[in-house]
C-alpha cells in the first residue's frame, strides 16, 4: 500500500517549513514550487493563492489543538495529564509559529489570526487543569493565589515560549532540552503555590515524560 504524501500534503508541508524559516512575507509560491519539485502550474491547482496555503495551515493547527484538549483528562495523574498537555501545545505552537510571529502580514485577511473560541478554550483548559489540582489539594493552604489571574500568566508562558527561542535565541530546530527550559519558567511560576508533595509530583511527570519523548525521538 502506498504510504508516501500526495501532492497536497508535501506542498502543505513545504510551505510550512518554509514559512516558519523565512517568514511567510519572505516565502514565494516559486519558492514553494522548487521545494517540492513541481511547476507553479502545478501548485496552483491545488492552492490559488499564498493566503489560502496559510489559511490550510492554520486549520491544521486548529485541529491539532483541539485534538490535545479533547485528550484530556486522561484518567492519568493530573500531573501527567497537566505536563503532557502543555508540552504537547508548546510543541504545536513551535511547528505552526509562523502564524503567531507573522501576524501582522496575516492579519490582512481576517481569516487567520484572529481572536476566536479556539484560543480562549486553550486558556480554559489550563485554567481545568489548575481546578483539579486544587480538588486534589496540590495547593498551599497559606498561599492564596487567584486561579484565572495564574492560568493567564501559565498559558502565556507556554503560549510565547517557542517564539522566545527563536526571535532571542535564534534556534531553527527545537529539542527537548529546550522544551525543559520553557518547563522551568512555567514552574518557576506555578511552584510557589504548591505543596512539596505536588511538586515533586509535577517534576516526577515532566522526567517520565521526558523520557517517553527521548525514545520516540531516538534515531
Amino acid at each position: 500500500m502506498d504510504t508516501s504524501p500526495s501532492t497536497r500534503e508535501r506542498i502543505l508541508e513545504v510551505s510550512r517549513e518554509l514559512f516558519n524559516r523565512y517568514g511567510y512575507a519572505n516565502t514565494t509560491i516559486a519558492q514553494i514550487a522548487s521545494e517540492v519539485g513541481i511547476a507553479e502550474g502545478n501548485l496552483w491547482y491545488h492552492f490559488r493563492t499564498k493566503r489560502e496555503l496559510a489559511s490550510e495551515l492554520e486549520a491544521q493547527v486548529r485541529q491539532g489543538v483541539r485534538e490535545i484538549r479533547d485528550a484530556y483528562p486522561s484518567g492519568d495523574a493530573v500531573a501527567d495529564d497537566y505536563v503532557a498537555m502543555i508540552l504537547a501545545a508548546m510543541n504545536q505552537k513551535w511547528a505552526y509559529r509562523f502564524l503567531l510571529r507573522d501576524q501582522l502580514d496575516l492579519s490582512k485577511d481576517r481569516t487567520l489570526v484572529r481572536r476566536d473560541p479556539d484560543m480562549r478554550a486553550d486558556f480554559d483548559a489550563v485554567r481545568d487543569a489548575l481546578d483539579r489540582m486544587k480538588k486534589e489539594g496540590m495547593f498551599r493552604r497559606d498561599q492564596w493565589v487567584d486561579l484565572t489571574v495564574l492560568a493567564e500568566s501559565l498559558w502565556i508562558v507556554s503560549r510565547y515560549w517557542t517564539e522566545y527561542l527563536q526571535e532571542h535565541e535564534g534556534l531553527e530546530d527545537i529539542e527537548w532540552a529546550d522544551q525543559q527550559r520553557g518547563f522551568e519558567h512555567h514552574f518557576t511560576v506555578l511552584f510557589p503555590y504548591l505543596t512539596a508533595a505536588a511538586k515533586r509530583s509535577l517534576e516526577a511527570a515532566l522526567l517520565r515524560i521526558s523520557g517517553e519523548f527521548a525514545a520516540r525521538n531516538a534515531p
